[in-house]
């Protein structure tokens, strides 16, 4: 079985808001699905966290490395790809369209295979994750009606992230924390998300040590990107001395990037995301590696419905894994599958046991989202 090409499918009209400074629009373009093809029609879907342009363009840079290829050996042709672009986009766009490919033809291997994803990786050690419910910061007077809401949903576990969260005073920071742990209650987890990798972050070690101690007192269970993306250094300093445990890796790429956050004990909690890193591949070998030096693995999710159903496959092939990221309310998440992920009683998510990523695109809504209609899947034309 050899692959026949990449469709490319940017997604627009309900892009996420991300909280960033440079604005946002449901019409922007952050999100783009690629479909891989194979010759012999069995099709794999992978997510990118980058905008259409960019992955066209890397896809056109990749085809010739790709077409002609083996569409069941996702990790050596990813591999391929890794090691033939290093002069034009190691660690950026590129690596983020190889992220996508990657998935899609693990998916292709599932499908061939008559297995999960997570089977093929080596096994699974649970059937069900906790998802956490994935949201904005807003200002106390706004929050209560969206941290409801995410509870009404079935979530046991929130993120707060990004707002106004370290952006306007310690006052403020610490009310909409106090705000939040009173309208979720003591039974539901609570994390924070700073967003240092914002554009022009304004804090360093002390602000960031400071506002963890302040976290604790409202049993935060991680404090993520206090600090901005490269002060690798001074995540080594607040993991050491923080009360509560750190979280951070959301923006590097490939596994040799990790190696010396994990290694050196810079988080307690590492985040790559799939949709960039490098996908299932480079995913599974950080978080094994991250397993090795005692580091927690919590996929970074901020994606689709196809990131988070590969995020499952990861989680369930992780011995230590116990989250999942899921953003709340998200179409990209509910709307492009034919059956929506439901949580259960007790705010946990099953992880698919069907062949790949085990989940269903819904054609009709790729299309809309995107102006493409994806080829069928192999589960769908013979159904």
């Amino acid at each position: 079985m050899i692959i026949r090409d990449v469709t490319v499918m940017p997604l627009r009209g309900a892009t996420p808001d991300g909280g960033w400074d440079q604005g946002f629009e449901a019409t922007d373009n952050i999100h783009t699905l690629v479909q891989v093809s194979t010759d012999e029609d069995i099709n794999g879907m992978g997510s990118v966290f980058t905008s259409g342009t960019l992955v066209q363009g890397a896809v056109e840079l990749l085809r010739p490395l790709l077409v002609g290829e083996s569409a069941q050996e996702p990790a050596r042709v990813a591999e391929k790809l890794h090691q033939s672009t290093f002069w034009q986009g190691r660690g950026g766009a590129v690596t983020h369209a190889i992220s996508g490919i990657d998935i899609a033809l693990w998916d292709i291997f599932g499908q061939v295979t008559g297995q999960p994803v997570s089977r093929l990786l080596g096994g699974r050690y649970r059937e069900t994750v906790k998802p956490y419910g994935s949201l904005l910061m807003t200002h106390p007077q706004e929050l209560p009606p969206r941290l409801e809401a995410a509870v009404e949903r079935g979530f046991r576990a929130i993120k707060m992230g990004w707002g106004p969260f370290g952006r306007e005073s310690a006052q403020l920071d610490e009310a909409i924390v106090r705000v939040a742990r009173e309208t979720v209650g003591a039974d539901v987890e609570l994390m924070v998300d700073a967003g240092g990798s914002d554009r022009f972050w304004p804090h360093g070690y002390k602000w960031a040590l400071e506002t963890a101690k302040m976290l604790r007192d409202y049993a935060v269970v991680w404090f993520e990107e206090a600090l901005r993306p490269d002060d690798l250094d001074g995540y080594i300093r607040l993991t050491e001395h923080a009360p509560l445990p750190i979280a951070a890796g959301e923006v590097l790429t490939r596994r040799q990037s990790f190696i010396p956050w994990i290694e050196r004990q810079a988080v307690d909690y590492v985040q790559p995301d799939i949709t960039k890193v490098g996908g299932i591949t480079e995913e599974y070998r950080i978080a094994m590696h991250a397993y090795d030096h005692a580091v927690m693995f919590v996929p970074h999710g901020w994606n689709t419905a196809v990131g988070l159903a590969a995020d499952l496959q990861l989680v369930a092939a992780v011995p230590t894994a116990r989250w999942v990221e899921f953003i709340t309310p998200a179409p990209y998440i509910q709307d492009l599958v034919m059956e929506p992920f439901q949580l259960d009683a007790d705010g946990l998510l099953s992880i698919p046991d069907g062949p790949g990523l085990g989940v269903c695109w819904n054609p009709d809504s790729i299309e809309r989202f995107s102006g493409v209609r994806p080829a069928p899947q192999m589960s769908l034309k013979t159904s």
